[in-house]
């Protein structure tokens, strides 16, 4: 399968001359669902920053679609066909659910009627309350709304940073199972998690990043069943995945 997005030894940080993340390699097919975990500080949220032209990468090259984008700015990003929701700061609060879609096609031309409808009934929840300001919204609905705003677009790549954080179990699966359904279209997805067990479980792929270096990469269920991956960085999740294989 040909990659959509690849990552090539990538040097990035936040301070000139302090690299986070050390020479990272990544890739991604269209149509796959990639996960990338590992434990805070592991570089997660600056790899996919980095990728969508929030920070600058210092070193190594980033291609999209056989384009190297390293270097461009996020705008210029959306427009090949990327887009990104950040973890928190990812609706406008002042806004209306309506008014939020239709910000997410800035750069759009003509109506968005299609568009809303595409997303209203992939998010039902959003169509009832399309009026409501997005302050007003639950974390789960707010979730949804900044997938939903970031489809508007129909990208064909969705980077999403970390979108169970802060949720009740409740949420998070229906978060998750969003997040499938979207993947299920076609669309190649991203997903950063601290959630580490069930991101994997419904990855076709999956990283470990530790200290700005991919350490281990595979399937979803490879990982899963890694030992090292396990005991280093699924810690009670890894012990309730063993403990479910053996009472079946």
């Amino acid at each position: 399968m040909e990659n959509i997005l690849e990552v090539h030894d990538v040097y990035a940080g936040y301070v000139k001359d302090l690299n986070i993340l050390q020479g990272i390699n990544f890739r991604i097919a269209m149509g796959e669902l990639v996960t990338v975990i590992g434990p805070n500080g592991a570089g997660k949220s600056t790899l996919v920053k980095t990728i969508f032209g929030l920070l600058k990468a210092n070193q190594g090259k980033i291609i999209f679609k056989g384009q190297e984008i390293t270097g461009l700015k996020s705008d210029e990003i959306v427009k090949l066909g990327m887009c990104y929701v950040p973890q928190i700061s990812n609706v406008f609060s002042a806004l209306t659910i309506e008014e939020n879609l239709e910000m997410g096609a800035f750069i759009s031309h003509g109506s968005l009627k299609q568009q809303k409808q595409r997303i209203y009934t992939m998010f039902p929840r959003l169509a009832e309350r399309r009026r409501q300001r997005a302050g007003t919204l639950s974390g789960g609905e707010r979730q949804m709304l900044a997938m939903g705003r970031a489809l508007m677009l129909d990208p064909d790549v969705l980077l999403l940073d970390e979108p169970s954080a802060a949720l009740s179990p409740i949420l998070v699966n229906s978060v998750f199972e969003q997040i499938k359904a979207i993947n299920l279209t076609g669309k190649a997805v991203v997903l950063v998690e601290q959630n580490a067990k069930k991101a994997l479980m419904m990855a076709d792929r999956g990283y470990v990043l530790e200290s700005g270096r991919d350490r281990f990469e595979g399937t979803g269920k490879e990982l899963l069943n890694d030992p090292k991956v396990g005991q280093l960085y699924l810690g009670a999740a890894y012990q309730d995945t063993r403990d479910e294989k053996s009472s079946s």
